[in-house]
């Protein structure tokens, strides 16, 4: 898969390329992170990419031109490839979305800067806005890295274990487990029976159980999305029932 950003700090992807699990991904040649300064087009000598906003008002626009072209040298790079714009104002990035970008060859995602760019550019470059939430950072290249980072997850090859993504949390709608390793005992606390029990059926059904209470405790908007199987149902009765007793 190839991951390209348009952005003035080209530096920042350093943090992906040379470390953790995106990092072992360019190595093994699963995955290619590029970049592309919109400084390198830009005209004047002093290479500025930002001008005064129509209107007036505080703040600074990027230009359209050197992002333009920014944009251009990133398709030839990156042919076929889905140009995303992080902004606020974008669809949410959830799980399933994550996975749906992941199905792409190619992604060219845009970092703004300033108050962000023209408007007839994201209409005649962009084909999504995508925001990581609701509130406001110095640049896109920050929410552009969360993405990559979560894309770079589905590519096959890249995690350690085929099922690693698949056990996620947000992946089935839910929050993940809990998650335990030695030593059995930590100060004082052990590690749950069931998990050294060696039954891998009786381990699923703790392990569903205990993603259905804690959506249910962190998250109830996710559950009150959520249509249980019986499995669910039954086992989250079993819980709030064991919860009336105790």
């Amino acid at each position: 898969m190839q991951l390209m950003l348009v952005t003035l700090f080209p530096e920042m992807l350093t943090a992906l390329t040379r470390s953790g699990v995106t990092s072992r991904a360019c190595d093994l040649g699963l995955v290619q992170i590029g970049a592309i300064n919109p400084r390198d087009y830009a005209f004047n000598k002093h290479k500025s990419v930002d001008d005064r906003p129509y209107g007036g008002g505080p703040g600074m626009v990027m230009a359209i031109e050197p992002l333009r072209l920014a944009i251009d040298e990133a398709r030839k790079q990156a042919p076929n490839a889905r140009v995303v714009y992080m902004s606020p104002q974008g669809q949410p990035l959830t799980q399933e979305r994550v996975k749906e970008l992941a199905s792409n060859d190619a992604l060219i995602f845009v970092a703004g800067r300033y108050e962000g760019i023209d408007e007839r550019l994201i209409a005649a470059e962009v084909d999504e806005e995508i925001s990581i939430g609701d509130y406001v950072l110095s640049g896109g290249e920050l929410p552009a890295m969360v993405v990559m980072d979560a894309v770079c997850r589905w590519v096959p090859g890249v995690l350690g274990h085929d099922q690693s993504a698949e056990q996620d949390s947000f992946v089935n709608g839910l929050l993940d487990c809990e998650h335990y390793t030695r030593p059995e005992v930590y100060k004082g606390q052990a590690v749950p029976d069931v998990l050294l029990s060696g039954n891998h059926e009786r381990i699923r059904k703790w392990r569903l159980q205990r993603s259905l209470v804690r959506t249910l405790e962190r998250r109830p908007d996710l559950m009150e999305q959520r249509e249980l199987t019986r499995e669910e149902k039954t086992l989250l009765d079993e819980y709030l029932a064991q919860q009336q007793t105790d």
